[in-house]
Formats: C-alpha cells, sequence, structure tokens
C-alpha cells in the first residue's frame, strides 16, 4: 500500500514538540509511539489514532470517522479518520489530543 506523505508531514508537525515520540513503519504507513505506546498512524486510507477503550465514542458521532477495523474484527479504542475530517486542523488537534492524553496515562514500554 503506498504511503500519505501529506497526511504524514501533517502528523510530524502536529507532533514534533511531545516528548518521548518514535515515529516507525508499520500498518502499511508511519506511526507514532509515545514512550513505546502506540499513539496514531497515517496509511493511504486514512489516519489512525488511539483514544482508548470506551473513549471513542464522541469522535464516531463526527462525520469521516469510523472505527478502526483489522480485518472484519473492531479494534477497540482506535478510530480511522478519512481525509475530509483529517483536514480540518481543529479537529485533528483534538484527536491528537485525546491521544496522548490516553497514551500518557499507559505504563511506558
Amino acid at each position: 500500500m503506498a504511503r500519505d506523505q501529506g497526511l504524514e508531514a501533517l502528523l510530524s508537525d502536529d507532533l514534533q514538540d511531545v516528548r518521548g515520540l518514535a515515529e516507525k513503519t508499520m500498518f502499511g504507513g508511519l506511526a507514532w509511539l509515545v514512550h513505546g505506546n502506540l499513539l496514531c498512524g497515517a496509511r493511504q486510507d486514512g489516519l489512525l489514532v488511539r483514544l482508548g477503550k470506551d473513549k471513542d465514542a464522541w469522535a464516531l458521532k463526527l462525520p469521516g470517522i469510523v472505527p478502526m477495523l483489522s480485518g472484519s474484527r473492531r479494534m477497540q479504542g482506535w478510530v480511522r479518520v478519512a481525509p475530509e475530517a483529517y483536514a480540518d486542523d481543529a479537529l485533528r488537534r483534538r484527536l491528537l489530543d485525546a491521544a496522548l492524553a490516553f497514551v500518557r496515562s499507559l505504563p511506558a514500554k
């Protein structure tokens, strides 16, 4: 699967000041981890964001945001964000802030 370099650049800019951040190739694209815990990912088919189990309901109410699937299995606490949704800077920031709050609550790996 081809990578979305535009989305990768957006996320790299959005996350540049996050302490403990690392980038890693995975999910058919690029993923960002904070202290070893997955935060989000950029793929050709959208932005993946880890909001945490039972913390994604608000995001799923918004247009362009759906549950992340692995095959036919729903990945609890993860959402897939379509380009028309992640193009909204304020929404993308809100999603990333929520993901950072969740991931920072986890023990470092």
